[in-house]
């Protein structure tokens, strides 16, 4: 037990590299022996909040490697208590002994693995020259997403809108260092009809994104919404637009972005295009037209967290 390896937030946040865990998370995709099956996700009442909390558990292995679980609550109330509302750790084994080799922070975990799945989609379904992102959302993932993506695009101009403009400029102050310009909006008709990528990531309930106001070539990035009864984007953005998601065991499932549009016959199932794994595989190449406005939907994956743990790990025991 005293070789175990405990790996913060901080050390998570001081070495990722985007472009390398991107391509980390591309090769993971792109491996047939790793094992995932479906998350654990239950709901659990919390009657101090009247609010829902949500236990996830993600286990993922790769035979004769590495194995892991990832524990985590989601407890949207937590601001009152100053508190965020995702937690939990990942716990990183090896696959053959069994042995606990680390401990991660998870919060950070997924943070990180979750930008770099979007900007690994984005690499498929933006357009090469898309220069400008318009970020909806301003939690731990924000100032993330914007530079996970801003690694796989030429990003020159950056909005983000939240409820509070305060905490938005306090995104924008975060990247001052950055080689793009990041601006806080008021409202996100300002500018959602102007940028080539739209990122959400909020725990919102009804759409924030709207198909009136797109136009052709967009390429919407849909983060948050992580239950059956949130969404981001409308009825009209998912029948307009050419849908993709990290993976369908997940995506078709858990998400009321993909999941109320089905129930209520906006799309079919067989609508949606790919997941990561065709993507990465090429067995389908993304983007087809210039003009069209692409959808990615994110719920997250086990194997995700196991390659981003591997990564760490890696990365903590060669420093």
């Amino acid at each position: 037990m005293e070789n175990i390896k405990l790996i913060d937030g901080k050390f998570i946040e001081n070495n990722t590299d985007f472009v390398n865990l991107i391509a980390a998370l591309k090769h993971g995709f792109l491996s047939k022996d790793i094992i995932v099956p479906l998350r654990h996700h239950h709901d659990f009442p919390n009657p101090k909040t009247n609010s829902d909390s949500t236990m996830l558990l993600m286990p993922s292995w790769n035979p004769n490697k590495n194995a892991g679980v990832k524990i985590v609550t989601v407890s949207p109330k937590n601001g009152q208590y100053n508190l965020p509302s995702i937690n939990g750790a990942y716990i990183y084994l090896d696959a053959t002994t069994g042995v606990l080799k680390a401990i991660l922070n998870a919060k950070s975990l997924t943070v990180k693995r979750t930008a770099a799945a979007s900007a690994l989609a984005s690499s498929f379904l933006s357009n090469k020259d898309a220069s400008s992102l318009l970020m909806i959302g301003t939690g731990a993932l924000s100032t993330n997403l914007i530079k996970a993506h801003a690694s796989v695009r030429p990003i020159s101009d950056v909005y983000v809108w939240g409820r509070s403009l305060k905490k938005a400029q306090a995104v924008c102050d975060q990247l001052n260092n950055e080689k793009f310009k990041s601006t806080p909006i008021e409202t996100i008709e300002e500018k959602i009809s102007e940028v080539s990528i739209i990122s959400c990531a909020t725990l919102s309930k009804t759409p924030l994104v709207f198909g009136k106001y797109l136009r052709p070539g967009q390429h919407i990035d849909l983060v948050g919404a992580y239950k059956k009864d949130m969404r981001e984007a409308d009825n009209e953005t998912i029948s307009k637009a050419s849908i993709f998601v990290d993976t369908f065991q997940g995506g078709l499932k858990e998400s009321g972005d993909i999941v109320i549009p089905i129930k209520e016959g906006v799309i079919n199932a067989s609508d949606i295009k790919a997941d990561l794994f065709h993507l990465c595989s090429q067995a389908h190449y993304g983007r087809e037209h210039s003009n069209d406005i692409t959808v990615f939907k994110s719920v997250g994956h086990a194997l995700e967290d196991l390659i981003a743990a591997n990564y760490y790990y890696n990365t903590y025991t060669n420093a």
